[in-house]
């Protein structure tokens, strides 16, 4: 009986701290702000939450880059760096900076979408 109690005990405690953990990222994301500077970078233009414009969705973005465990990184990098976009259609730009004078509001961008 005492194997079972602190089983379920360990149990109760890493279901408790991830979800304490998924809390805690998800209050720090200011969706709002980071909507806002997705408007003002022109993001909108190229990308829908949910729906492929001339790139992809934001929700297919978050569902690669949620499966690389450098992917915050990588998006993070995809946004300020000017690295190639590949297109649906087979051609290639340069994707556009992101430019803030707060990294934190590029950093709550990358989560923002990372959330969805």
């Amino acid at each position: 009986m005492k194997h079972l109690n602190s089983l379920n005990i360990k149990t109760f405690f890493i279901l408790a701290v991830g979800v304490f953990c998924f809390s805690a990222h998800a209050e720090t994301v200011d969706a709002d702000a980071a909507k806002a500077f997705a408007k003002q970078s022109n993001c909108f233009r190229c990308h829908g939450v949910d729906k492929d414009k001339d790139g992809p969705a934001w929700n297919k973005i978050a569902a690669k880059f949620k499966a690389d465990a450098k992917g915050e990184e990588k998006l993070l990098h995809h946004l300020t760096s000017g690295e190639t976009a590949k297109f649906p259609d087979g051609h290639e730009e340069a994707h556009m900076i992101l430019k803030s004078d707060d990294p934190k509001e590029t950093k709550n961008l990358v989560d923002w979408i990372l959330s969805l």
